[in-house]
Parts: C-alpha cells; structure tokens; sequence
C-alpha cells in the first residue's frame, strides 16, 4: 500500500484544518464524504473531487480503507462503531466520547474489528508541545513542581443557540471543559508521563444564559500521581482568535509557551547541559505560526502519522488508553464541580463501575454558576 484512500464523515470547521494539513500529501486521497446536511456534503465533495453520500451506508461501502470522523460529541462512538464493523481504520476527532463507557465501547470494537484507531489529538502532534516533552523527559529543567495552562476561543453563538449540540452536558458532554480539556489533559499527561490523582473543578457561565447548557468558562486545580500541581484555564467566551498558552516550573528551569508568538516557545535552564545558554532564556527555532497555522501544522503531522500506521502495520503513537485518561480528567472534573469539593480518582472509579459515568452529566446544568455579566 503506497496511499491510504479516506472517506470523511462530517464537513464542518474541523474538517478546513485536516483537509489543509493534507492537500500536499501524497499517501492521502480523500474519496469520500458523509454529511447529513446534503448541500454541505455536495459542495465540499466538489471542491476537492470526491464521492459524496447522503447515507452512512453507502458512504461506508465506498472505495475507502479508512475514515476520520468530524461530527458532534454524543455521534462519536456511535460513527467509529460503524466504522469499524465496515472494517475501515479510524481517526476520530477529540473528544473521544462524552463517558468512559462510550470510550469502552470504541476500543472493544476497533480491537474486535482488527483495525487502526486514533483519537485526532492535533495537540500531541504539535511540533511546540513536542519540544517541551523532550525538553522535560531530557531533565534540562528538573521535576515538574507546577503548570498552567490555558486555552481559549469563542463559541458564545452556538452556546446561545436553542437546541443547538454545542455546550449541551449530554450532547457535547458539558461546555469548554470537554471541549478543550481533552487537549489540555492529552498533553500534560504525555508531557509529565503522569497521571491526575485529584481534581477541584469551578465551572461558570460569565457571558452566557442559555439554562439547557453548560459552562462557558472553567478552571481546575489539578494533583498528579509525582506530585506535580496544575492549573487549567479554560474558555468559551474570549474575544480574541483562539490561542493556547503553557506555563511549567521545574527545580532546574522554565517554561513558557504562547500559541500566539512566531517563536512559541522560551525556557530558562540552569542544568549544565545548556552550556553556553545556561542561565538566560533560549528560544528555539521551532515550526509554528499563531491560529490557525498552528492547527493546520499538527493535522499535517497527526494525519501523516496515522496513516503511516495504517501503511506500515503501526499502532499509534497517541493511544485509546491515552485518549480515554483524557476523558476520566475531564468527568473527574466535572464530578468535583457537581460534588464542590476535591475528587479522587477512587471516587470517579466508583461511580464508572457502578451507576455509569453518564450520571455525572445528567444536570450538570445545574452544577454551573451563573455568573453572566450581561
């Protein structure tokens, strides 16, 4: 196999970014498209010479040997299932599903399937989160005693938007802790080769009012297994273009990373292996441009490196196992906003082996302080 044929399920905003990140690339062909919205389908499979399907069936008998899926949250198990079962490799937008029972449900179907499956994780692939795991794993700053991260973009329409799925606790499995969390969580746990031990979650409407959605602003203070403490930030409601920043302190050195700069990232070491920048601020040369070059840059290498897999027999570099932690921080978090109160990793296994993990959505609404400033 020199070239993977895909089929793309969904022709929304996430799908101007993979479709940038691989017009140059020649082990990918894009086929076919899957919409529900038919006009949408029949233009984007215009636009770049492919099949269109008003139906998943036909779409997934079509001349394809893999899919990426691009569809709102609560779709997502439900598409790789089908998927899977049609036998095609998988690459699936974040979030992995809304409930860990829903993650469950997708790797026991690819594994049974005997195909490739990937969470689209563009933050894993980013070549500025690449060079801070490195940097971290390499010691030239020290054991990680603290990190801040954040990440923010406007998604106030459809947050104000009646029966609309963004937002929903249900439909997108809460507001902009799912949505971004799951990069936020993907990333620092790869980064620190760490998991989340415990959560305190604060979730918040500050500029809107719809009471069927939930947060469009939160914040978690966070403990790892080692030890390291950390903060997310989180928000759906910034007016500004959509960004992404990283700050993380070692016993040796500094972090700091801003999606924003041309050179997105800066550190500050005393390891002596720095030789002569130890002690003053160094800032790599690294590929990056602020939004949405950045975007476009991790979906070229995320896409590259899923189908390489696909090619050459690989399994993934970003897991489901990994996917699925992503997930667990996020409900971990969510659970402690409901709850007011710190959260341990026993307390979410407890409800995950009981009751089901979808309770922590059901009303999350309600857990959300209603702060809106208009």
């Amino acid at each position: 196999m020199k070239f993977v044929k895909y089929g793309i399920i969904g022709c929304g905003g996430a799908w101007a970014f993979h479709s940038a990140g691989c017009k140059n690339n020649p082990k990918i062909k894009f086929n076919s498209v899957y919409d529900i919205n038919e006009k949408a389908a029949k233009r984007t499979a215009r636009i770049h010479k492919m099949q269109y399907y008003s139906d998943i069936e036909g779409f997934l008998k079509s001349d394809i040997d893999a899919v990426i899926i691009m569809v709102p949250h609560f779709l997502h198990d439900e598409m790789v299932i089908a998927a899977a079962e049609a036998g095609k490799h998988v690459l699936c937008e974040k979030p992995m599903a809304t409930t860990l029972e829903g993650c469950d449900l997708m790797i026991d179907a690819t594994k049974k399937a005997g195909v490739k499956f990937m969470i689209a994780e563009n933050h894993r692939f980013l070549p500025a989160h690449k060079y801070i795991m490195e940097t971290i794993q390499s010691g030239l700053i020290g054991d990680i005693f603290l990190i801040r991260s954040y990440e923010g973009v406007n998604e106030i329409p459809g947050l104000m938007r009646e029966g609309f799925w963004k937002g929903h606790p249900i439909k997108a499995g809460g507001g902009a802790l799912m949505d971004m969390g799951a990069h936020k969580f993907a990333t620092m746990n790869w980064i620190l080769n760490d998991n989340v031990e415990s959560a305190y979650a604060w979730i918040t409407k500050q500029c809107t009012n719809l009471p069927e959605k939930a947060e469009d602003n939160a914040m978690v203070h966070l403990q790892y297994k080692k030890g390291t403490i950390a903060e997310i930030i989180v928000s759906f409601s910034v007016i500004s273009p959509p960004t992404n920043s990283l700050e993380i302190y070692g016993t040796k050195g500094s972090i700091i990373e801003n999606h924003e700069r041309i050179k997105p990232v800066k550190f500050f070491s005393k390891h002596e292996k720095m030789g002569e920048n130890r002690g003053k601020w160094y800032e790599p040369d690294i590929e990056h441009g602020p939004f949405p070059i950045y975007y476009e840059i991790s979906a070229r290498l995320e896409d590259d490196h899923f189908t390489d897999c696909i090619i050459n027999d690989k399994e993934p570099e970003f897991t489901p196992k990994q996917a699925k932690e992503a997930i667990f921080n996020v409900l971990l978090s969510y659970l402690s906003a409901k709850e007011e109160r710190t959260v341990s990793r026993k307390d979410l296994d407890k409800i995950y082996t009981t009751i089901g993990t979808q309770t922590i959505l059901e009303g999350l609404e309600k857990a959300v302080c209603d702060n809106c400033v208009y």
